[in-house]
């Protein structure tokens, strides 16, 4: 034994912890300040050249969405809310729960106005990338068209620009992983119902709740988009509303405390009184804006890419009226749902009386305000939004394998999928949401370097769009 123990002295937790140490170390890196200038210096910069124009037809967008324009004979394989709710299903997910709930842990309430930043200049983002997804359609090897940063790189760029489009897939293959999700499910699971009732088992609970995610993500992804689409259109309404209603409650229990926190968000915005991360640009200042940042674009994904994936395969002709339904993805997602979110952490005071991260972090305060049954509800909650996020990222990732091996290799890719929900399961909390931000940073450098060179073309459409409307 002490023999074996000389050849390999390093136990799994030791290998855990130094896989750990260098994916966060990964994660550091590449969410660094080009990343936060590409991002937010982009973004703003497509909002000015685009003059707000998006902004002032919110009534038509909204026409839009009640499919007052669809287009029957048109090229692609959803309608217009369909591909919204598919995209939304993996934005309105753990992101909006857990993401903000370790934005409040590591930076205190400030971070929440730098997500908001992060929100409202990631609406212009969407409208130029999914815009993109649809004027710059391509084919799959199966002569299908498809849509997403990788085909409007290669068919808005050109094919010498292709190894930007195939650095996108690779990182989507790992950013599409549903792995921060079924992490957060499991420890909801584990910390709101199996603890209290006293059946838990450690390894053995996490791995049974992963093989039940696995098969219940199997029936709906391997039946392909139109499951997957006709799924999420279903889900995402009910869990937006049941879990908008349960937050209200909270706020109304503490309603005198309401304002006094929204305005500690604004005033620690600057002040950054509560940050605990390391610090950016010589300061704490800088640390909380770029927290803000990096999990406002892990709840929204504007800039990202994967979005566009899903609004490219939209039935519609006209490029702007699917960029003005994707805008509404950040709006609906980081200034709704992450701000009720965050304020029902705020209200309730556990963020600054509790140790938890987190999901439970969010549990704390359902059960604080709710007692008996708000850490329930608030698992029915995270069971839909994780589930349904569950079946968008599949399709992502097929999209990615497809472009890269060809489509009838995309199959492949969901075997892989599905074993990818034993290891989220199984593997901690800052592992799991590290390896997807890292991928997510990979992923949003050539899809905004695209976007920002194609947005001319964007502009020249959608002034032809808006003065027929005028």
């Amino acid at each position: 034994m002490q023999f074996f123990c000389s050849i390999f002295p390093l136990t799994m937790s030791d290998i855990f912890g130094q896989v750990d140490g260098f994916i966060s170390e990964f994660a550091s890196f590449a969410w660094g300040l080009p990343l936060l200038i590409l991002l937010i210096g982009g973004g703003l910069y497509l909002l000015l050249r685009v003059r707000f124009l998006p902004f002032r037809y919110l009534g038509h967008t909204i026409d839009l969405l009640r499919g007052k324009y669809d287009e029957a004979d048109a090229k692609g394989q959803i309608s217009h809310f369909q591909a919204l709710s598919t995209a939304l299903a993996s934005t309105v997910g753990m992101g909006n729960i857990a993401g903000v709930a370790v934005a409040i842990s590591i930076g205190g309430p400030g971070a929440i106005f730098w997500m908001w930043v992060s929100g409202i200049i990631g609406m212009s983002t969407k409208f130029f990338t999914c815009a993109l997804a649809i004027m710059y359609r391509g084919k799959d090897s199966r002569g299908e068209v498809q849509g997403g940063p990788m085909y409007f790189i290669t068919e808005g760029l050109g094919a010498k620009w292709k190894p930007l489009a195939v650095f996108f897939s690779l990182a989507g293959l790992i950013g599409a992983l549903p792995v921060f999700n079924v992490n957060q499910l499991t420890q909801a699971i584990r910390d709101i119902l199996l603890k209290p009732q006293g059946l838990y088992s450690s390894g053995y609970s996490e791995l049974m709740i992963g093989i039940v995610l696995l098969i219940i993500t199997s029936v709906v992804i391997l039946g392909g988009l139109s499951r997957i689409a006709q799924t999420a259109s279903r889900l995402v309404p009910a869990m937006v509303v049941l879990y908008f209603i349960s937050v209200v409650g909270i706020l109304m229990v503490h309603i005198d405390q309401v304002p006094h926190y929204l305005g500690l968000i604004f005033s620690d915005a600057f002040a950054a009184d509560y940050i605990e991360g390391d610090s950016l640009l010589g300061g704490a200042l800088g640390a909380m804006i770029l927290l803000g940042v990096r999990r406002g674009a892990f709840s929204n994904e504007a800039g990202i890419g994967t979005a566009p994936m899903a609004h490219g395969a939209s039935k519609t002709s006209e490029p702007i009226r699917e960029g003005l339904v994707a805008m509404m993805g950040p709006f609906i997602d980081t200034i709704v749902v992450c701000t009720l979110t965050a304020l029902a952490i705020l209200v309730t005071g556990v963020w600054e009386t509790t140790e938890a991260n987190g999901v439970t972090l969010t549990a704390n305060a359902f059960g604080s305000s709710i007692p008996g049954v708000g850490k329930y509800l608030l698992l029915v909650c995270i069971a839909i939004f994780s589930i349904s996020s569950l079946f968008s990222f599949s399709y992502y990732g097929t999209k990615c394998t497809s472009f890269l091996f060809g489509a009838d290799k995309a199959h492949i890719y969901n075997y892989f999928y599905l074993i990818s929900i034993l290891l989220g399961a199984l593997t901690s909390l800052s592992m799991m949401i590290n390896l997807i931000d890292g991928f997510y940073a990979l992923m949003a450098f050539p899809t905004m370097i695209a976007t920002l060179l194609l947005a001319p073309k964007v502009i020249e459409r959608a002034k032809v769009y808006f003065n027929k409307l005028s």
